[in-house]
Formats: structure tokens, sequence, C-alpha cells
């Protein structure tokens, strides 16, 4: 009886969970009847699929003639991602933000329910039947994830594919473990960084898995599309400001802060490489070492945020990972850890600031630390849990969960 009730709350949960993403098609299928311009970037996904099919150039400083009139935007996705991108071409297009948003609402509830399940925590989702449902609508005050939404990016839909695979397929020994990050990969390269964190954690054939999913696919491009194939990977895959200012306030990486506080300087990415590489070490070792003590999701956010950090460009919306961060201090009973990380990105900080053209250039110090909020707190979370964990090593044998 006591373990049914749990089940039959969580079950029930995700009904009403179910009922929140049919709101959210609705909403969509609502937008497109009334002409609303909502997500330009599901726009470009669309168009990025029609490009392949017309057989006209996707990396071309022009405007993809598949956009909508109301829509300004390349395509900065490799040539992968506009084969998979295909079924949004039978879409119809004001229609395509809906189908987006509803896909991100569910991958959303997948993150919040498979990080909710960790080990060694109070499982969340069990308690009440509201629990799912009303983790979920508090997630979209965040603004990564309303921000995500609104544009009508994948973010959250890449993340669900990393936790998936990493948290669900990887741990059960699937042979399909790697594939979803090897998927994901193919569409924005950022997700790459989940390869060395699979080898870091000792699982071989799910790393290698997942590199040949995306060299299969960036390769298979050469033979459908070799020119555009080309042109991406010799020129715009290394031209981070093809996707917009380095140095605007959005750009929440270590190479977005540099670029802030050295005006553009042009060895800015080169110091930004240089932090990463050093801050590379306590975010390794606290990897392997929650891995070994079973904390896997601790140890996949601690690569997640790092690769935020490492990345040229980190779009504020790319900062979901918040997510499943709360979802686990949560699950931990860290609840004043939590109710922080909420704060910080539900201040809704990025939008605040002032920013745009040279006004970066000029913050002063107050400025500075709130305008790089998220750069600050990620560096001073993996710092501050390699310091922990140090005092944890010389200590004896009792384990202490992050």
């Amino acid at each position: 009886m006591s373990t049914s009730k749990p089940a039959s709350e969580a079950r029930t949960g995700r009904y009403l969970a179910g009922g929140l993403a049919l709101l959210v098609l609705a909403l969509g299928v609502a937008g497109w009847l009334a002409g609303w311009h909502l997500g330009a970037d599901s726009a470009v996904y669309r168009a990025g699929a029609l490009t392949l099919l017309h057989g006209d150039p996707l990396y071309t400083r022009d405007v993809l003639t598949a956009l909508p009139d109301w829509v300004r935007l390349p395509f900065t996705y490799t040539p992968a991602a506009a084969p998979l991108f295909l079924p949004l071409a039978l879409v119809p297009s004001g229609l395509v933000w809906g189908v987006i948003a509803v896909l991100s609402v569910v991958g959303l509830m997948v993150v919040i329910t498979v990080v909710s399940s960790s080990p060694g925590g109070a499982p969340l989702l069990g308690r009440s039947r509201w629990a799912l449902p009303a983790g979920t609508a508090i997630a979209l005050a965040l603004e990564p994830v309303w921000k995500t939404l609104f544009l009508g990016q994948i973010n959250l839909i890449l993340m669900a594919f990393v936790v998936l695979d990493v948290l669900v397929l990887s741990l059960r020994g699937s042979r399909w473990a790697g594939v979803l990050i090897g998927v994901a990969a193919a569409i924005k390269l950022t997700p790459l960084i989940f390869v060395p964190h699979l080898f870091f954690t000792g699982r071989w054939k799910d790393g290698l898995r997942a590199l040949g999913t995306f060299v299969a696919l960036e390769a298979a491009m050469f033979a459908v599309i070799p020119v555009d194939a080309m042109r991406f990977w010799r020129d715009s895959a290394t031209d981070p400001s093809r996707v917009g200012s380095v140095h605007w306030i959005f750009n929440q990486s270590l190479n977005g802060l540099v670029n802030r506080a050295s005006a553009l300087a042009p060895w800015s990415l080169a110091v930004a490489v240089g932090v990463a590489a050093v801050l590379a070490v306590p975010a390794v070792w606290l990897v392997v070492r929650l891995h070994r003590r079973g904390e896997e999701a601790a140890a996949l956010l601690v690569t997640a945020f790092y690769g935020l950090l490492l990345s040229p460009v980190s779009w504020s919306h790319h900062w979901v990972w918040c997510v499943p961060l709360i979802t686990l201090l949560l699950v931990k009973a860290r609840w004043w850890a939590a109710a922080a990380v909420a704060v910080l990105f539900v201040s809704q900080i990025v939008m605040l600031v002032p920013n745009g053209g040279d006004r970066e250039f000029g913050w002063g110090l107050g400025w500075s630390v709130l305008g790089n909020g998220y750069v600050l707190a990620a560096i001073a979370g993996i710092l501050g849990l390699a310091a922990r964990e140090l005092r944890l090593v010389r200590r004896p044998a009792g384990l202490v969960t992050v």
C-alpha cells in the first residue's frame, strides 16, 4: 500500500503535466491562427530543412529564402542539422513554434523526472501529484527556459537527449547509449563536451558510440552537400561572430566575460581558453570523484556547466541546465542552495543590466559582477565543490553527498 500510493501520485502527476504540454500546444495553434511572430530560431530550423530540399546554399551571408519576412538570421547549425530538421518542413510555417514549444516542455518534464529519481536523495515526484506539473510550471519562470521557449530554441530538447543518454541508457548498459549525445552534437556542436564526460567516467564504448554517431552524420553530409559541408567546417564553425556579438551580455561564457572586460582585445579568446584550461583540472577531478561515488547527476552537471563556460558563445538561453541543478539540489534537500540558484535565474539580471552597443565596456565593477552573473556563479560553484571535495579526501572514509 505504501509503495502503490507514491506510484499512483507520480502517474497522476504525469497526466497533469501532460495537460500542461497540451496547453502549450493550444497556445501554439492560437499563435498560428492569429499570425503571431513567435520563434525566430524555430523558423531558421524549418528554413534550413527547406533550403536543403531546394538545393540552395545553407551557409551564406544572405538571408535564407525560405525564412518568413520577419526573421533575418543565418543558419548557424551543422550540415547534419538540416536533414534532422526535415520533419519541420511538413509543418506550416506559423505552427513550427508551437511544435518546438510542446516538445521543449516535454523535454523539460523528462529532465525533471530523471534527475528527481537520482539515488541517495528524497524522492520528489511521488510525494504529490502536483510535484511534476508545478515544478514544470515554476521552471518556466527561469530566464533561460522562458527565453528558449520564446525564441523557439531546442536547448531543452537537446538537454533531454543528454540526460536520457547519460543517466538512463548509459547506466542501464544499453547498446544505444551514446547515440543521443551524438545526435545532439550533430545539431549543435556544444554537446560534444559530453563525449569526454563518458570517457572520463570510464564509459569508453558509450563515448565512442557518441563520437561515431556524430562523425557518421556529419560525414554523410559531405556526400549530400559537399560544398556547404566544406564551407561550414572551414569557415562557419570557427567564426563565433557569425552568431552575434561575442561581447554582448547574453553571451554568458568565459569568452564573453573576457571580451567585455578587454573591450574586444584580439587576445581575449586566448585568455578565455587559458582560464578554461586551468578550470578543467578541478572540473575533471570533480566529475571523476562524483562518478566513483555514484553521484552521476552531479557529475553530469559539472560537465554541463563547464561546457557552458568553455564554449566561445553560450547565450543565456543555453543555461537551461539550471533546471536539473535546482531539481538535484531539492532532491538532496539543499534548500538554500536551490533557492539561491532559482533566484539567480529568475531575477532576469541579464535583461536588466545596461547592455547593447558598447555599453558593456563601461560597466565598472558593480555592473560587471551582475552582468557576468551566470559565468561567475558557475566558476564559484565548480571551485567551491572542488574545495569541498578536497576536504573530504583528507577525511576518513565517511561519504558526504552533493
